[in-house]
């Protein structure tokens, strides 16, 4: 398998403001800092983190609809960091989004066929003549009737208004997808539906896709791998099954520890990790490990020093000194 994407030693910041009066000094946050990674063609790789750990940040960063504070993007061996305009939108056509809300990120004043169809407009592609017929066809691939088109979003279930955003993504025929939790506003037994979707739509068009979500349940169904950000750093990165099985990350084994078991006799046995202690704060973080002042196994190096990501295991990559 080749990349079709690259991040390297990527970084987003918020100005916060200034703090102090003599003198003053700026203040930024760094929602995400420093975090490599490569998605291969085909391949759907998960990303886990608790609320506040910079998922969405560093998924809207990839695709520029977030401004970078350092690092590079590349995809299909194409730059994107400095592309900007005309360049910026036609690459645009090849990476699309899927948001988190499925009620917010739907405008109610249009129709679902005039939402799904937008992106051919923006994008220019086809005529005005065939867009209903393409709609229609993303409609179908979806699970959607086609009369759908001439309805409005508020007549949708949850469910429904996803699986027209998901339509809305693919209907200019993209090549890599970024879900943004796509199902954690979606009652469970919806959940397991769109999920299906996706794995189904990625076996038909071959779909590349960076997998955004906190359910760790969900994650191992859909991902051929899986990375683990903790306060904008990438602290594990491994094959599925090969993080499931054998978590080398302190934090990854409090996430997994969390994960409610299929049987009783497995939940019994199985140690429930409570983590103590707070959060770095991202405004001024320490020049240790980011998870020391939560970590049970965290030594004196741990606090001064940052581990970096190294593979540990075939393939298998994690940033703790003692792992």
């Amino acid at each position: 398998m080749t990349a079709l994407l690259k991040a390297d030693n990527l970084s987003v910041a918020f100005d916060m403001g200034w703090q102090g009066w003599l003198p003053p000094r700026r203040l930024s946050l760094r929602a995400v800092d420093g975090v490599s990674l490569t998605i291969d063609r085909g391949e759907t790789l998960g990303l886990i983190g608790e609320s506040g750990s910079g998922k969405t940040s560093l998924g809207r960063a990839i695709l520029r609809r977030l401004p970078l504070a350092g690092g590079s993007v590349t995809f299909d061996g194409i730059d994107v960091t400095r592309m900007s305009g005309a360049p910026l939108r036609r690459l645009r056509r090849r990476m699309q989004m899927v948001f988190q809300d499925p009620y917010a990120s739907l405008n109610p004043r249009m129709s679902v066929g005039d939402i799904i169809a937008e992106p051919l407009s923006v994008h220019r592609l086809g005529s005005p003549g065939d867009a209903a017929d393409r709609v229609a066809a993303v409609l179908e691939m979806v699970g959607l009737p086609a009369d759908s088109a001439s309805r409005y979003p508020h007549a949708f279930s949850g469910g429904q208004r996803q699986r027209i955003g998901i339509a809305r993504a693919l209907i200019s025929e993209p090549e890599f997808i970024v879900a943004d939790e796509p199902v954690s506003a979606l009652d469970v037994s919806v959940r397991a539906q769109i999920v299906n979707l996706l794995q189904d739509l990625k076996s038909k068009l071959g779909l590349t896709t960076l997998f955004i979500a906190h359910d760790l349940a969900v994650v191992r169904h859909i991902s051929n791998r899986i990375a683990i950000l903790y306060a904008g750093h990438l602290v594990e990165l491994a094959p599925t099954e090969s993080l499931y099985s054998a978590p080398l990350h302190p934090y990854t084994e409090a996430l997994l520890s969390a994960v409610p078991a299929t049987t009783p006799g497995k939940m019994a046995a199985r140690r429930r990790i409570v983590l103590k202690g707070e959060p770095p704060s991202l405004l001024s973080p320490s020049a240790g490990c980011r998870f020391a002042s939560r970590c049970p196994k965290k030594t004196a190096r741990c606090e001064i020093q940052a581990p970096p990501l190294e593979e540990r295991r075939p393939g298998h990559l994690a940033a703790c000194w003692e792992a």
